[in-house]
């Protein structure tokens, strides 16, 4: 696992978007894993001007996404879907038909449509790189806390913390989602490539418990450890927990002379 400690949000989100466009280039039909949420706003944002300016072509681009809200329809603005179209993918040139968000609104079994997810995976090669966030139990997709590590696309019930954390993205008196369907931890660590992005202070022991605590279920992230292409980019503030900070700055800086594809 690589830790790449950034002064700052914009310099993190700077990178992340570096190392997306660069496997994009390498690999113009990449398998992308995306992820929703405030941390990750940044990244799409630099990835949209590098479509704009620099003409970054993500035509071939096929698109998973890690989760959606169970009970929302696709065009409520506070689904997952919506946010995913208002934050990118109305901005860059991925293809309609190459785009694949879970549907919380449908009316059949649920794990029937959650194991055609993970066929649908299986059946496009895999994921090359998956792009995370962690929550502040240090969960990652909806993967809650006491989640089996070796979970598949399933739905999950949401923590009381999650769906309060949830809460402000709705209007005053809307009932907030209680359920999402998720990818699992084993289709997670099954992508080639995994990057997780954290940052501010209130990540700073998320971010511990994943790279330096016990491998646990109560911290899905944790589960990262035993991947063997993990970078996670944090800012200085998520990273204030860490014990080992210097060690991961040295660790960059060999990685650097000996190694430099591992860090594009």
């Amino acid at each position: 696992m690589l830790v790449r400690i950034t002064q700052n949000y914009d310099e993190m989100s700077r990178l992340a978007a570096r190392i997306v466009a660069n496997a994009a280039r390498r690999k113009p039909d990449l398998r992308l894993g995306l992820a929703t949420g405030e941390t990750q706003i940044g990244m799409y944002k630099d990835l949209v001007r590098m479509r704009r300016e620099e003409g970054l072509d993500f035509s071939r681009v096929l698109t998973f996404n890690l989760d959606e809200y169970v009970g929302l329809p696709a065009g409520h603005p506070q689904s997952l879907r919506s946010f995913m179209f208002r934050t990118f993918f109305d901005h860059v040139n991925v293809a309609a038909a190459n785009i694949h968000i879970p549907d919380g609104s449908v009316r059949r079994n649920f794990g029937e449509y959650c194991a055609q997810y993970e066929e649908e995976i299986r059946q496009a090669g895999g994921i090359d790189l998956q792009i995370l966030g962690i929550g502040k139990d240090g969960h990652i997709g909806f993967n809650e806390p006491t989640s089996s590590l070796v979970s598949r696309t399933r739905v999950k019930t949401l923590t009381r913390q999650t769906i309060e954390a949830n809460r402000r993205d709705f209007a005053a008196g809307e009932e907030v989602p209680a359920a999402a369907i998720t990818m699992g931890v084993g289709t997670i660590l099954e992508a080639r490539r995994i990057l997780l992005l954290a940052s501010g202070a209130a990540k700073s022991k998320a971010v511990a418990r994943a790279v330096e605590g016990a491998v646990s279920a109560a911290a899905t992230a944790s589960a990262l450890q035993m991947h063997g292409n993990t970078t996670l980019i944090v800012d200085r503030e998520a990273a204030a927990d860490l014990a080992h900070k210097d060690y991961y700055e040295r660790a960059i800086e060999m990685t650097k002379r000996l190694t430099p594809e591992r860090l594009e």
